[in-house]
């Protein structure tokens, strides 16, 4: 089964090429409402000027979407329910550098320019979303023998130590899956938070959920520490359960998914749009899905089941609740119902919310 049921400018010169965003804008792949982070403009119109008057912007509508996650349930892409982001790809532009030749004669010298691409030898991130190697077939969070994790005291420190020694079993699950898919692996960094910084994403504080930027997640552990409640107790299921949600997104910066999911708000009109928010919750989500996974295997005796069974609760209590002015991460019962598909199913293909319904992703 699926996860769940429904609930819910001025032109530029003409010909002149469209040129890609930055790697970074919108609000930073986290947990919580939208991010403090001033959106880029809007992409201007291709619209050409007739007689002096510009003529018209074009408005993009989104498809209805279908879809569901499990790849059994795939629509043919005449279905008038397609997602329209299955096949959707960025191409960066190759990098050239330039080298000056000299040639001497007796008589008389010359100089000439050439031009050669730098391309970095190994494999390469995939700027794509649905047809993303990721979601190539037998890909999945791979088990490990256990994962000794320290007891977890809930100060800074002692947060740190949890996460680093949960980051180890972490990446060993999932790097066979990189190898697999000919996608480049690298570990992710992971720093405290506890004053204001600013990064290559933004600006973020102690008092706000973790963010992931560039092969780093940024996390706030005051925040965590003060978050009370039947739904978010302080327990160590919390804080696993938002590793691997972080952990997530680092997966989508590993495969190219981030850098193509930004380049599809920016051509959508910006992330707040409706297509650009709707864009937000199918990255979201998949990260929760990718969370799930990755607790999936730490289920079979690694780490306590407590600790598992708190983890996806945790995860189905976040995301968009009615007093957010943005539905850019998805409601908690479709952060729920995601987590779990991805714990029950381990599978990155059942996690390919690019290719999910509208009511999937709402």
């Amino acid at each position: 089964m699926p996860p769940g049921q429904p609930w819910q400018q001025q032109a530029p010169p003409p010909m002149a090429p469209p040129q890609p965003p930055p790697v970074n804008w919108g609000p930073q792949p986290g947990w919580g409402p939208g991010q403090p982070y001033q959106p880029l403009p809007r992409k201007k119109s291709n619209g050409p000027l007739i007689a002096g008057v510009l003529i018209g912007v074009v408005v993009l509508g989104i498809a209805t979407v279908g879809i569901v996650a499990a790849t059994s349930m795939r629509k043919s892409v005449d279905d008038p329910a397609y997602s329209g982001y299955s096949n959707y790809t960025y191409t960066n532009q190759t990098t050239t550098t330039t080298a000056e030749t000299t040639t001497t004669t007796t008589s008389s010298s010359s100089t000439r320019s050439t031009s050669t691409s730098t391309t970095k030898a190994g494999p390469k991130a995939v700027i794509t979303l649905g047809d993303n190697p990721i979601h190539g077939s037998g890909l999945g969070a791979f088990n490990i023998d256990g994962c000794p994790l320290p007891g977890m005291n809930y100060s800074p420190g002692g947060q740190d130590e949890f996460l680093r020694a949960a980051l180890p079993c972490i990446e060993a699950m999932w790097k066979p899956s990189f190898q697999k898919a000919n996608l480049p692996y690298q570990p992710v960094e992971l720093v405290m938070v506890t004053s204001q910084i600013t990064n290559t994403c933004g600006s973020m504080g102690p008092d706000r959920t973790a963010m992931y930027c560039d092969g780093t997640i940024y996390w706030t552990p005051n925040h965590y520490a003060n978050e009370q409640g039947s739904a978010n107790p302080n327990h160590p299921g919390k804080y696993l359960g938002q590793l691997a949600h972080e952990y997530g997104h680092h997966i989508q910066w590993l495969s190219g998914i981030l850098r193509a999911s930004s380049q599809a708000q920016y051509e959508k009109g910006g992330w707040d749009t409706e297509a650009g928010l709707d864009l937000n919750r199918r990255k979201e989500l998949q990260a929760t899905c990718f969370g799930g996974m990755t607790l999936a295997p730490l289920s079979h005796g690694a780490v306590p089941g407590d600790v598992i069974s708190v983890a996806l609760s945790d995860a189905g209590s976040r995301g968009d609740y009615p007093i957010y002015p943005n539905r850019d991460h998805g409601a908690p019962e479709r952060n729920a119902a995601w987590v779990n598909h991805g714990f029950k199913n381990n599978e990155t293909s059942a996690c390919n919310t690019w290719l999910a319904s509208a009511a999937d992703v709402s």
